[in-house]
């Protein structure tokens, strides 16, 4: 009975804040919420070669055959290292369909 008041206030709390987060910026839609602050971080990150695969989703021979086919992928070379910008990656995977 103790444990269902627990989760009971636990719930409780939880909505009350998001209802408040969301009512403090309703006269202002533009305002950064909670969510953002953690995606922020990943707009300035940069992927190693490597590790490109795991950011789009697909195999390593099809990531290499990629790079090979497209040198116009914006990246960056660091000490022999190619990097690649994990939001302008992404934004140029989805505009080269069209």
């Amino acid at each position: 009975m103790e444990l269902t008041f627990f989760w009971l206030a636990i719930g409780l709390a939880a909505a009350a804040y998001f209802i408040g987060d969301g009512l403090k910026n309703f006269k202002n839609p533009e305002a950064k919420n909670t969510m953002d602050y953690f995606t922020e971080e990943d707009e300035r990150e940069l992927i190693h070669e490597k590790h490109v695969h795991h950011t789009l989703g697909i195999e390593k021979k099809d990531v290499e055959a990629l790079l090979r086919e497209h040198a116009d992928i914006p990246h960056i070379i660091i000490n022999n290292s190619v990097y690649y910008p994990k939001k302008q990656l992404l934004e140029w995977v989805e505009n080269i369909g069209k």
